[in-house]
Parts: structure tokens; sequence; C-alpha cells
């Protein structure tokens, strides 16, 4: 009785997430909903906790950086339980590779910590600060480029993703210590990337310089002879946009970049959005994976919802918006567990019903919290 129960209640969520990615409805959204949804992907995700190196890595960076979202939103106490339990437990702690961006996303969670709890001497940010002073202004192989390799391994952030894992940290560490000189070695960093992947044409982000046709003597295409754009790491670069935007002060003399670089990105998204709401994993050649994936697309939910919110983009988009958060949705296990997630990559690979990570639960969580401020 119990393993019929089981089956029935798995071939329910997969033929919802498949309807959600055929169906081209658009619904209101109903925000208690929304609110019931995310709590149930935080209590499966506290219970099933996952990691790729340690507790403090980039994966549980990316959920810990959904849940302070989460939290800003609603409010609700249960998600500053667990970020103050993880940030606790880790002893504040980032992980041990100073030179690597995705090491430091972890603090994003304590800083929010610090700016919103008032007990006095709770947060250390020690640890946080020992890290970006390293990360700034230590010498390394990636800045020295003695090691570039197919990858373009020659500045600090050579790849896409690191764009999410330590700006949003490095503006909010500015904006919490009130010391601009993190803001701007940001910006001199941002700009390294900015420079070397991003494509002006496409408006969007290569992974890395594999996927970079000027200048590459062979690159990568997709079936179709596209060039290749991953979904997940344009929605790192997208929904990290929107963190330093969130913080970055009105007046900072290169926010006009940040802000046009959003807007265009925003632009292409929108415009390549499939038609039941879920970004492909590839975003230019969408049938070599013919199915939504969710970590992709919650990342581009979240800053789309974000722009709206705060003026960026036209609110004609909000129907657009929706749709891709009601097709999210219906991604989400009866348990709470968020599907169709692509593992942890660094190019466009499938997704199933049943795959999931941390990070995944994370977007969840950051598209729902902007979801739920859509008029």
């Amino acid at each position: 009785m119990n393993k019929t129960i089981l089956t029935l209640l798995a071939v329910v969520v997969l033929f919802n997430c498949s309807t959600a990615q055929k169906a081209t409805e658009i619904k209101d959204i109903d925000k208690a909903q929304v609110k019931a949804s995310m709590i149930k992907a935080l209590e499966w995700q506290e219970a099933h906790p996952i990691f790729a190196l340690a507790p403090t890595d980039w994966t549980a960076g990316a959920y810990y950086v959904g849940v302070a979202r989460a939290h800003k939103a609603t409010k609700n106490m249960m998600y500053m339980a667990a970020l103050k339990n993880q940030a606790y437990w880790n002893n504040w702690e980032t992980y041990k590779r100073l030179h690597h961006a995705d090491d430091v996303a972890i603090s994003y969670s304590y800083i929010y910590i610090d700016r919103n709890e008032k007990r006095k001497n709770f947060v250390d940010l020690g640890p946080t600060k020992k890290f970006l002073d390293a990360h700034l202004y230590e010498d390394d192989n990636w800045k020295s480029g003695k090691n570039a390799g197919k990858e373009g391994k020659d500045i600090l952030w050579w790849w896409c993703d690191a764009l999410f894992m330590a700006p949003p940290v490095l503006n909010l560490y500015a904006k919490h210590t009130e010391q601009p000189k993190y803001l701007d070695e940001m910006h001199k960093f941002y700009m390294q990337t900015y420079n070397k992947l991003y494509d002006e044409e496409e408006q969007l982000f290569a992974r890395d310089m594999r996927f970079v046709w000027e200048g590459n003597d062979n690159p990568t295409k997709e079936p179709n002879g596209k060039k290749v754009f991953w979904s997940r790491g344009n929605g790192w670069v997208i929904a990290g946009l929107a963190l330093i935007l969130d913080d970055m002060p009105e007046d900072y003399e290169h926010r006009p970049f940040y802000e046009k670089l959003y807007k265009e990105i925003a632009e292409k998204m929108l415009e390549i959005q499939p038609e039941d709401g879920l970004w492909r994993t590839s975003l230019l050649c969408p049938e070599a994976y013919n199915h939504g994936e969710v970590s992709g697309s919650g990342f581009h939910t979240f800053a789309l919802a974000w722009g709206i919110n705060n003026g960026l983009v036209d609110k004609k988009h909000a129907p657009a918006v929706k749709k891709a958060w009601n097709a999210i949705a219906k991604c989400q296990h009866e348990d709470g567990r968020v599907g169709w997630v692509q593992n942890i990559g660094a190019f466009p690979e499938p997704a199933s019903a049943d795959s999931w990570q941390n990070f995944g639960t994370g977007a969840f969580l950051m598209a729902g919290s902007e979801i739920l401020k859509l008029e």
C-alpha cells in the first residue's frame, strides 16, 4: 500500500512538471502558496544536506543566499534560524581556497545575518575579511597568468559563475563596513571578466574561454552551429547583477555600467524564453536538451522579477516572469524537494525530475522571494 502511494505521488510530480514544460497558460500568483512552497523547499533541504567539497563551499553559499533573500522578503524566522545555525556550526569560516571566488560565497549569508541580527558580537566576520584581503591583494597563479590553459585562467575571475560568488559579497561587505575600497576592487576584477567573456552581439556570457569564438582556434559549438551559452552560467551572472545592484550605492560612479549590463542580459533572457516559461540548459540550442531546467530558470526568474520590482524591467514583462515561476513551482516534489536541477557542471547538460542540488533550492527561494513582491 505504501509503495503504491509513493509511486502515485512520484507520477503526479513528474506529470505536473512535464505539464509545466508544455503549458503556456499564465496564471495569477497565489502568494500564500508561494510562501508555503518556499518553506517546504527550505525544510526539505535542511533535512537533506549536500555539498560538493564542504559545508562552506559554493553550493552551500548559493543555497544560503536564497535563504537570506527569502528571509528578507518574508521575515519568517525559520529562514533566519537556518542561516544562524549553519553559520554557527561553520564557525563563520569560508572555504579554504583564498584565491578562488567560489569559496567566499558563503559569506553573503554571514554578512546578511550581521545586518539583521540584533545580538551584539554574535557574528564573526574575521574569516570573511581575511579571505577578501587575500583574494584581492595577494598574488596568485591566475592573476599572474602562469597557467591559463584552454579555460583562460589568466585573470582572477576567469569563469562567469564567479560573478555570482564573490562580487555580491564584496559589494555587501563594502556597504556593511563602510569601506568603499572593496567595491572599487570588485569593479576592477569584474571588468576583467566582462572584457574577456561577455559577447556583446549575443548579450550573454561565455562560461570560460573554451566557449569564446573570437581569438579561439578551436571554438566549441552547439550541434546547430551556434555558440554555447549555458543557462545556469548566465543565471549566475544576472542573479549576481541583481544582488549587486540591490546593495550598490545609487551614486556609485560605475553603477550605470552594471545597470546597462543587467538590462542587456534581461532583454536577451526575455527574448529567448521558451513558450512554457522554463529556459533550457543550452540557451541558443534549446533542442539539445529539450526540457526546462530549474536552477538556471530560478536565477533568471529572480533577476527578472527583481528588475520589475526595481524599475529596470518594464512591467509589461510580468506575465512572462509569472509564467516562469508557475513552471518552476510545478517542478517541486510533494515533499518539498526541487527537481529538474542540472548537476554540478560547467556547460549545458541534461536534468531530470529527480535531479536536485542545494543551489537549485537556493535559486528556487531567490525566485520566490521576488515573485512575492510582484504586483
